[in-house]
């Protein structure tokens, strides 16, 4: 867990962070954060997860006819397992992480904000829980339908030309029905 200068990483005082200036930076296992871990597949047994690296350093930034405002710049970066949608192997994925987050007073402000500005917006907190928002942002990170560049084997293998009949000796569709509309007993 990160600490420093009295700061705690699950505890985190965000006024006194930003007004500090200061820095955390850590790593986490992807075992501890546990609804980012339910997104992936297990690795083979001869490799390890990556670690999550994260940092965050806070700053105060001025407002016109106002005190400053708390601000978080986040920095999270890991490989995840996570299962191709092509061909259902598992797969490594890269997540990256650089945001900037805006704090206001309360979640009200925070709502009224974030539909206004492009930035993003949240309400200050002196027990914020930073490494909830590193899980928030790598799970925000997953790619939508994860696929290899390249699928290294494909999930059906291709049919041998043999295998496929030929045009001709294939049946028409419709010619048990053509068969039904003949008048019985001729031709």
């Amino acid at each position: 867990m990160a600490r420093e200068r009295g700061f705690d990483a699950r505890r985190l005082d965000l006024p006194a962070f930003a007004a500090a200036g200061a820095t955390l930076a850590s790593e986490a296992a992807q075992a501890d954060l546990g609804r980012l871990r339910d997104n992936l597949v297990p690795l083979p047994a001869d490799a390890a997860p990556a670690p999550v690296r994260w940092s965050a350093r806070g700053e105060l930034r001025p407002v016109s006819g106002g005190a400053p405002q708390p601000w978080l710049h986040l920095e999270v970066d890991s490989t995840v397992a996570l299962q191709c949608q092509r061909c259902l192997q598992p797969m490594l994925s890269p997540l990256t992480v650089d945001r900037w987050f805006r704090f206001v007073a309360d979640e009200d402000e925070a709502a009224r904000l974030d539909e206004e500005v492009e930035e993003d917006v949240l309400a200050v907190s002196r027990s914020f829980d930073l490494l909830a928002l590193v899980e928030d942002e790598l799970i925000l990170a997953l790619p939508i339908v994860p696929r290899h560049e390249a699928c290294p084997e494909p999930l059906l293998p291709p049919q041998a030309e043999a295998d496929e009949p030929d045009a001709e000796e294939s049946p028409h569709p419709f010619a048990a029905l053509a068969a039904l509309r003949r008048p019985p007993g001729g031709g």
